[in-house]
């Protein structure tokens, strides 16, 4: 997560059957004998362009399919979101070869983050993160459904 100058950095994908975009933070898998902080690193390059210094972990998320229906899949994931910042003369663009539904690379204003489509559905967290009030530093997918489905917000 690279938040600078009250925006966060996101990566924007087409939405399947060109129904508009969604969001996410740069990110991806670790691959076979890289650490975590190694894979922070390739994938800010690898989405956003960019370099980066690597700060402290902000949020862990989880899925765990059977609790969610297998929305997303049957692969169970962790992710962890560290709080970045760009080394100095980094400039986020559009890679050189962008995933096939990768569309764009953003500053979206904290202010913004209600409008977007963000996944997972962290919004609230990173404005609160942002903020220095209470944010949830580990959320299950399970429990953004529940909370979607009551109407409600974390």
């Amino acid at each position: 997560m690279i938040i600078s100058n009250g925006a966060v950095l996101l990566i924007e994908f087409r939405n399947d059957q060109d129904s508009g975009v969604h969001y996410n933070l740069p990110a991806g898998g670790v691959e076979p004998g890289e650490t975590l902080v190694e894979a922070v690193i390739r994938e800010a390059r690898e989405e956003a362009s960019v370099d980066i210094e690597v700060g402290p972990v902000a949020f862990v998320y989880e899925y765990q399919p059977t609790k969610n229906n297998n929305l997303y899949g049957e692969t169970h994931s962790v992710s962890v979101t560290f709080q970045c910042d760009l080394k100095p003369g980094s400039t986020p663009k559009l890679p050189d070869n962008p995933d096939s539904n990768q569309t764009g690379v953003k500053w979206i204003s904290i202010e913004e983050l209600p409008s977007i489509q963000l996944y997972p559905e962290i919004c609230q967290d990173i404005m609160n993160y942002y903020n220095g009030l209470p944010y949830r530093n580990y959320v299950e997918e399970h429990e953004i459904q529940r909370e979607r489905l009551m109407g409600g917000s974390p």
